[in-house]
Formats: structure tokens, sequence, C-alpha cells
């Protein structure tokens, strides 16, 4: 059975990112595989420093990804860019986390459509070697897109619902041969 670890960015109480990953987990579990939410929130995850012996929850954190079968990365747009604290956790990832795998992308925009977000993630899971599902996500406008906690719009669900599922029926695809970036990809 396919297993798929959704990272939520967002460190809300109230995350409408959260809440879109559950939606996306969903149809995880509508394709036949099972699905994990790792809330950022409840690791200890310090800004990188290369030099320093990862803790605990590093380590715990990257475990999670490694043995999943594929990853759905959801991140909050914040000045046109997917969040700081999803930045720090895949800084303390690397190629043995996402080399070969198969990666969802989510973003969830206060405004208009975060293109800008997904595209910066889609760099980063590409430079490490991850093939991303050409579907993605997102929830432009979620102030009013959610409504006491559900999403209004049947459009937006589905689409979240999607790509739950496709990342499950994409999570064994054959790797495509290493990028150009990961050759030159280590870290300064």
């Amino acid at each position: 059975m396919t297993h798929v670890v959704a990272v939520s960015g967002s460190l809300r109480n109230a995350s409408r990112t959260r809440r879109s990953l559950e939606i996306v987990l969903e149809g995880v579990t509508d394709a036949g595989g099972t699905g994990e939410l790792i809330d950022l929130e409840e690791y200890m995850l310090p800004p990188l420093n290369p030099e320093d012996e990862a803790g605990d929850d590093v380590v715990a954190f990257r475990r999670s990804l490694r043995t999943s079968d594929a990853i759905v990365l959801g991140t909050p747009m914040y000045h046109g860019s997917y969040s700081g604290v999803l930045k720090n956790a895949i800084d303390h990832c690397g190629f043995d986390e996402f080399e070969g795998k198969t990666v969802g992308l989510l973003a969830v925009a206060g405004g208009s459509f975060p293109v800008t977000a997904l595209d910066h993630l889609r760099s980063v899971c590409r430079a490490l070697d991850a093939w991303v599902l050409p579907h993605q996500a997102a929830v432009p406008n979620s102030g009013s897109a959610f409504q006491d906690g559900q999403l209004v719009d049947d459009g937006l669900e589905t689409r979240l619902e999607t790509l739950g599922r496709r990342t499950v029926t994409y999570a064994n695809i054959e790797p495509e041969p290493p990028t150009f970036e990961s050759d030159h990809n280590e870290g300064a």
C-alpha cells in the first residue's frame, strides 16, 4: 500500500494549509493509499546549521519522509514564496529523503493564485531529484474559500482530492536521470 506523507508548512492554529492537506489525504485514501499529516509545529527543527549534529526531531522528520512512498508539500504563500518554516524543514533534508520520490505541491494564499510559491517549491524539489507531479493544487482567496473549517468551493475540493489521488497513482513512477542541478547542489 502506498504511504503518502503530507507536510504542512503553516504554524497557524486554524491553518487553511493544514485543512487543505487533510482534504488531499482524503484523495490519498480514496486511491487506496495511506496518509500521514506532518505538522511542523510538532517538531523542534532549529534553523539549519550544517555543523550542528541533528537532534531527535530532525532525525524523526527525515525518517518520516525517507520511509514514505511519496510526499505532498503544503505551504501558505508569504511574500510571493513558500513559508520559511517549510524552507527550514526541507533544508534539514536532502537526496536521501527526496531523490526519485514523487512530490505533490499545494499552496494556499490569502489573495490571488499563489503560482510563485508553487514554482519555487517545484525548483527546490527538482534540485533534490524528486519527481514533481504536473498536477498541483492551490487555494487562492483562502479567507473566503473556507467557512467553519470547510471548503465551500466544490471545484477546489475536487482539485485537492485529485492531488492526493495522483500522488498515489504516480508514487512508483520510474525516476528520471539526475538533473544538472543535482551535481551542483552541495551546501556552502
